[in-house]
């Protein structure tokens, strides 16, 4: 990695690997802190190329791409976490990269990503690695209920199968069973409310977590967060200690989503991370002084991280896919 150039100026180029919804937002929360874009996606109609990011369509393993993007910026994140490693990696010896490369290898994958958090003393949802049928078979006798999961790829229930009884075990392994791959079977884990905090951690070291969000799936994508969350002072107290504690021990430079199960207990279990702007955090741009999106770009620039507080409560739906034709097709049934 090179060297910490210091404060990132105004008028400085950052370049982002990827140009999704998530780099759109960046760039546009980017522009009145007088920052340029560059992205790097190989969607040719990225949705931050269309809102003023110079836009290089192609692979994130093409190295003659990768090298313009290096020579051409003052500084590169990645917008998500479904980067090549191995390019960062290659980046960050070339160019500023402060969220690094072992982080996303990290949170690339959910064996390691489990015992990074269960080694910082932090309660985890039960896992037990899986190589074969009879290693699956002992951990539903261990769990009860399990999710079989991808240790790698895998989102919004992709990559993964739910086993219910031990006779569900074979077809499971099968379907998701790759050669020389792990998986990962979980424990079904009974809780009271899916919870998620943004945390953001400068290049100084300064932490400041976001408001925590009470979080709804169906079908297991995000569809409603409810800020703030219905929950106790103490657990939330709970909530950012785990964060500042995740942030601060796996080096996070940026914003990063931590997903966590309330249980019956009073007790929370960390469920995963991503350590980029997260879904669950949007509603910083309308409730918060500062966005995750500008958190994410002071905190890797190297400036102070803005104030986190709550001006106002939110209820935010996730709207993805024809779920936004079909909502302007019935405005007029809505009552605000």
């Amino acid at each position: 990695m090179i060297e910490h150039p210091g404060i990132l100026q105004p008028g400085s180029v950052i370049g982002l690997l990827g140009g999704g919804q998530l780099a759109r937002m960046l760039v546009l929360a980017g522009h009145p802190l007088g920052f340029k874009f560059m992205v790097l996606d190989p969607d040719p109609e990225a949705p931050a190329a269309q809102v003023g990011a110079e836009h290089l369509p192609y692979s994130f393993t093409d190295k003659k791409a990768l090298g313009e993007l290096t020579k051409q910026c003052d500084l590169v994140s990645y917008e998500f976490e479904n980067v090549d490693a191995d390019s960062v990696e290659w980046m960050e010896q070339r160019v500023d990269l402060p969220q690094g490369s072992q982080m996303l290898r990290t949170a690339q994958h959910r064996l390691r990503e489990k015992r990074a958090i269960r080694d910082l003393g932090i309660e985890v949802t039960g896992f037990h690695e899986v190589q074969n049928l009879s290693q699956l078979e002992q951990a539903f006798e261990a769990f009860g209920k399990v999710l079989l999961k991808t240790v790698t790829g895998g989102y919004d229930g992709k990559g993964q199968q739910r086993i219910l009884k031990k006779s569900e075990c074979k077809s499971a392994f099968e379907s998701l069973h790759q050669e020389g791959t792990p998986l990962i079977a979980e424990q079904f884990q009974p809780f009271e409310r899916e919870l998620s905090v943004v945390v953001a951690r400068s290049r100084s070291g300064e932490i400041r977590c976001f408001p925590v969000s009470e979080n709804l799936h169906r079908q297991n994508i995000l569809t409603i967060c409810r800020i703030p969350a219905r929950i106790s002072r103490l657990v939330e107290k709970e909530a950012n200690r785990i964060s500042a504690c995740l942030a601060e021990g796996l080096g996070l430079v940026g914003v990063m989503g931590v997903e966590m199960f309330l249980l019956p207990d009073g007790s929370l279990l960390v469920n995963e991370i991503a350590p980029r702007p997260h879904n669950s955090g949007h509603f910083t741009m309308d409730s918060c002084e500062t966005s995750q999106f500008q958190q994410h770009l002071l905190a890797v620039s190297g400036w102070p991280l803005g104030p986190t507080h709550i001006m106002k409560p939110a209820l935010m739906l996730n709207l993805i896919g024809d779920q936004q034709d079909k909502l302007l097709q019935n405005l007029s049934l809505i009552h605000i």
